[in-house]
């Protein structure tokens, strides 16, 4: 069987999987099997199907189980999404669309060669600050939770920084490719421009009180940098650097502090400011082994207040633990490193430097995301504000992985291309 006939079949399990799920939520509300779960898994069939044709023209040779292992992880979300409200699931689902449109158009026009990107490898590191810059600006920012991390014109509403994420690592695949060997011989001259873009990078995220995102650049940086030069030195002292800095963001920084606080003792506040981990603790205990089935969860009280505020959001992973359990949040985590595996592994295939740096860096920003997102619900480490690829609702999100898909997508088919 070709790549993307496997891929095709891949994608019409995804679509079963789907209808099951939505049909498990209309009986657990309804008690009867709705018509429209049936047409809601047609037409997320139908959707990845035309995704899947515009990979067959333009990507034939790509890795043939990225795109069924998105289908998977948007269904989940969408089913989760649709399950805390019906209204945000028709949005979610807008930004799916949205996603694979753009993820088709990226396919289409790197289609010939996707490596032209390196001759704007500083266009696209300027653009990475001047997206991150814009929550800051007056009139444009919005703050929400405590983080300026979004803009907002007339209804439209966007999170400028998973953007950014994606120019930024085509700038350090560019930057690294060409510079490499004497970034590997330490000379100083040539860190000029990698720590210019960054470090500008870095401080709009500090005064847009946007941590989470912070670490996410600078592990990426770190990845990024290791790959291409083999020194294991930047890392140590990118990670004594990084101690320091949050040494002393603790200190001065009062959401930092409060974040490690309740990172520490949750339930020194449980009706304060560790309220929202607290519930989530609970959500995921209340799960057990097997969970308590798609539409069966407590996420409201009585009074339909919800318990865990921006569940849907950042807290989405707590609602998944709690209806489809261990197993099943187990499976969600197995799912994503099935991704960050098949991401690595086109890495490794990649036969030029630019595409090895690309394709790593978007691989290892997918998994530290889902790792700084998941590991503080879990309290592996302080909780911070970044959204569960793929399932978390947002529609920046969505579009921004859907290009990293299509980057990926882009290097694999490149590197299995007959030679």
């Amino acid at each position: 069987m070709s790549a993307r006939n496997r891929e095709l079949a891949n994608l019409v399990a995804v679509g079963v999987i789907t209808g099951l799920g939505f049909a498990s939520v209309y009986i657990a509300r309804q008690s009867v099997i709705s018509a429209g779960s049936v047409s809601y898994a047609l037409i997320f069939l139908g959707l990845y199907l035309a995704a899947h044709a515009v990979a067959r023209f333009t990507a034939p040779w790509a890795d043939p189980y990225l795109v069924p292992l998105t289908g998977l992880l948007t269904a989940i979300g969408l089913t989760e999404i649709y399950r805390l409200g019906s209204t945000d699931a028709f949005r979610q689902g807008f930004w799916i669309v949205a996603g694979v449109g753009v993820f088709a158009v990226t396919l289409i026009l790197l289609r010939d060669d996707f490596r032209v990107l390196e001759n704007y490898k500083y266009l696209f590191g300027v653009s990475a600050v001047g997206l991150l810059v814009l929550p800051a600006l007056p009139g444009l920012g919005t703050t929400i939770n405590g983080a300026r991390l979004w803009v907002k014109v007339g209804p439209l509403q966007f999170q400028p920084g998973e953007l950014a994420k994606v120019a930024l690592i085509v700038f350090l695949a560019g930057y690294l490719r060409e510079k490499r060997e004497v970034l590997a011989q330490g000379r100083l001259k040539d860190f000029g421009p990698l720590l210019v873009i960054w470090g500008a990078a870095m401080l709009v995220l500090f005064e847009t009180n946007d941590l989470g995102s912070a670490l996410l650049y600078f592990g990426i940086f770190l990845a990024m940098l290791y790959v291409a030069t083999g020194r294991a030195l930047y890392v140590a002292l990118g990670l004594t650097l990084f101690v320091g800095g949050a040494a002393a963001a603790y200190q001065t920084v009062a959401r930092v502090q409060d974040r490690v606080d309740i990172w520490l003792d949750p339930w020194q506040d449980p009706h304060g400011k560790g309220y929202q981990l607290v519930q989530s603790s609970y959500s995921i205990a209340h799960g057990g082994f097997w969970g308590t089935g798609l539409g069966r969860g407590t996420f409201t009280t009585t009074g339909g207040t919800d318990l865990i505020p921006f569940v849907n959001t950042d807290f989405i992973y707590s609602a998944v633990a709690q209806e489809l359990g261990l197993i099943g949040a187990a499976g969600v985590l197995l799912v994503y490193m099935v991704f960050v595996l098949r991401g690595f592994r086109i890495s490794v295939l990649a036969d030029d430097g630019f595409s090895k740096l690309l394709a790593a860096g978007l691989t290892f920003a997918f998994a530290l995301q889902t790792f700084i997102i998941v590991g503080g619900l879990l309290r592996v480490i302080p909780l911070t504000g970044i959204t569960l690829p793929f399932i978390s609702y947002g529609g920046s999100s969505i579009v921004a992985n859907f290009i990293l898909l299509a980057g990926l997508l882009l290097v694999s088919n490149r590197a299995n291309w007959p030679k």
